[in-house]
């Protein structure tokens, strides 16, 4: 069962189509890294997932409910939190957790105070007067006492330090053996969530390239390394599963998207019968993202296609 789902899923502003008819499936237990660079329309998605702005087109179910459906007592099962946030700056941080406690029914007081001895947030400060981090700490555990099914988080990370970023995540993982617990976290950064992730999402100029497990994306993802004896004159053209192809000297490197222990070796050897060595290696998460980033972007792909046909 997937804790959310979308279907055809688009939003324009003017002309600018800013999320291009995305399907996202993210499944119920999972911790999902929606990741993209600045401007991708990360931002745009999960505000329509959350009822914050209209589609243009498709639609999206949270928990079962549709979005433009979703009213206040389904957020008793949804956490939110977002750098753009606004908070009742005059309160206290006690003030916004009393204030907020009597609207959620699961309200976990024994995680409240384990939470905020672990943060360290001044019960008795005012939240204008809170530094960034401290800030995103209080909407973190407003977020999470009430123990919600399902956590969306924005960009919760951006311009942290790493001391607070890593007190935030070990937060988070406060509710992993929760049962049905599901985060859905968006990020440009991949050092933010490469070990926190189980499945991951890659959209760049509003269209999800990619969604699957961490596991089958590493599974699938190699970097390979064509060695010739001599420069090569000519080259055949590349299969499209292999991105981002680099010729320097005698040797060729690429990216192959779509990789089989068994036959893309056999397809590398084929395409080059007069290569004099062929290595294969494993890529992180963040290779990976480099090299989608790469080859969803206009300008980075023609400048890679332009040095790959000089190569020829």
């Amino acid at each position: 069962m997937n804790a959310i789902e979308t279907a055809d899923l688009a939003r324009k502003f003017w002309r600018n189509e800013a999320v291009r008819g995305i399907d996202l499936a993210v499944p119920e237990g999972s911790i999902y890294a929606f990741l993209g660079p600045n401007g991708a329309g990360k931002t745009t998605t999960i505000k329509m997932l959350m009822n914050l702005l209209r589609p243009t087109r498709g639609s999206a179910e949270i928990l079962g409910v549709p979005s433009t459906k979703l009213r206040a007592r389904h957020f008793e099962s949804i956490g939110y939190v977002s750098e753009e946030q606004e908070m009742p700056e005059w309160m206290t941080v006690q003030g916004l957790l009393t204030y907020l406690e009597p609207f959620y029914p699961t309200w976990d007081d024994t995680l409240c105070s384990q939470l905020l001895k672990r943060f360290e947030l001044p019960l008795d400060r005012k939240l204008k007067h809170l530094s960034k981090g401290m800030k995103m700490k209080a909407r973190l555990i407003s977020s999470i006492v009430y123990r919600p099914k399902l956590l969306v988080m924005d960009e919760p990370f951006s311009g942290l330090d790493p001391l607070v970023r890593d007190q935030l995540i070990e937060g988070i993982l406060e509710l992993e053996d929760q049962d049905g617990w599901t985060i859905l976290i968006s990020s440009h950064d991949l050092s933010e969530v490469e070990n926190l992730c189980s499945h991951v999402g890659f959209l760049a100029d509003g269209r999800l390239h990619v969604s699957e497990s961490l596991e089958g994306l590493q599974e699938r993802f190699r970097e390979v390394e064509v060695v010739f004896e001599e420069p090569p004159g000519k080259l055949p053209f590349l299969s499209s599963d292999w991105l981002n192809p680099q010729l320097s000297g005698r040797t060729l490197r690429y990216v192959d998207s779509s990789f089989d222990p068994e036959s893309s070796p056999a397809k590398a050897r084929s395409a080059f019968p007069d290569l004099c060595d062929l290595g294969v290696n494993p890529m992180t998460l963040r290779s990976v993202f480099t090299a989608l980033a790469k080859d969803s972007n206009p300008i980075l792909k023609a400048a890679s296609a332009d040095a790959w046909e000089r190569g020829r």
